[in-house]
């Protein structure tokens, strides 16, 4: 049992200086996560149509059912879910493409602080500014990638990245390029678990890269694998700054996706409890499948 009379004062001050830094994070997480869950609960069953309204009724659970009742709910909740599930799909793909891949050579190679440096910027700089950077990169007549590709003849007329092919291919790369640094900090530090004595004996034994890579370094990585899988989930259907920078909001329809519902419902159509519900009811079983895919984690980590 921990007794806190019994630590020296040295370990006493290194505890109280790793909650000091703690703390601000805490504060931050209670505040702007834990408090607004808590409000929300009661406004689920009212008719609220924004947080000045004073004129609220109860409805019960009308609000949890208007997404299999509701026609015009229908018509707008269930294409954007299908469009927040292609690109979790999509954007899971990017995590290995990008992630997994610059792991391996950093891993390998031995590239060291200024390569990762350079790769995680990118997570470092606001959604918003990378989704404007990208529509113009894509800009039909000035955009400098299309430019290239039309020059070197890989495609036969300008990407529109605002249409939905172009949000369709163009979004996950976008997002799995920017989030590159992330998930490489993750595989990286599973690589980094590895012992070295088991891939050196793999090695004098005759095995192949691609023999190492699927007995060895991938059956040891799978807790690494799961906690990139948790974010990603987190991150897909959380996406909103890019969306808003490829006119999510009134431009494009295919990037109107759950995250775009919401905002809608709760801001702009002034159904702000209607829009808290349909969050309620997306979010909830995301919670759940973390929940089970950490402690799945957990357990291989354990074993």
């Amino acid at each position: 049992m921990f007794n806190w009379r019994r630590l020296s004062r040295r370990e006493r001050h290194r505890i109280l200086g790793d909650y000091a830094f703690l703390l601000p994070q805490l504060v931050l997480f209670v505040g702007l996560t834990i408090v607004p869950f808590f409000v929300a609960i009661p406004v689920l069953f009212t008719d609220r149509l924004d947080f000045f309204d004073t004129d609220v009724n109860y409805v019960g659970f009308s609000n949890f059912t208007k997404i299999f009742t509701d026609e015009t709910i229908k018509q707008e909740f269930w294409p954007a879910l299908w469009r927040t599930v292609r690109f979790t799909v999509l954007n899971y793909a990017m995590v290995y493409v990008f992630g997994l891949t610059l792991a391996l050579l950093m891993y390998e190679i031995g590239f060291r602080g200024g390569f990762f440096t350079i790769i995680y910027l990118p997570w470092m700089v606001s959604g918003l500014a990378i989704g404007f950077m990208a529509v113009m990169l894509f800009s039909r007549s000035t955009g400098t990638v299309n430019l290239l590709l039309l020059k070197l003849g890989l495609i036969q007329k300008a990407i529109d990245i605002k249409q939905p092919t172009g949000t369709t291919v163009i979004l996950p790369i976008l997002v799995g390029w920017r989030a590159a640094g992330f998930n490489l900090a993750i595989f990286l530090s599973g690589l980094m678990t590895i012992p070295s004595e088991t891939i050196e004996a793999a090695i004098v034994d005759g095995a192949s890269y691609i023999q190492r890579l699927f007995r060895i370094y991938f059956p040891q990585m799978i807790p690494s694998f799961i906690i990139a899988t948790i974010f990603c989930l987190i991150g897909s259907f959380g996406v909103f700054d890019e969306l808003v920078a490829l006119g999510g909001l009134y431009q494009n329809p295919e990037a109107q996706f759950l995250s775009i519902l919401f905002f809608q419902y709760g801001f702009l159509k002034d159904r702000l409890a209607l829009g808290m519900t349909l969050a309620m009811e997306t979010g909830i079983p995301l919670v759940i499948l973390a929940v089970l895919l950490q402690r799945l984690q957990r357990r291989l980590q354990y074993y």
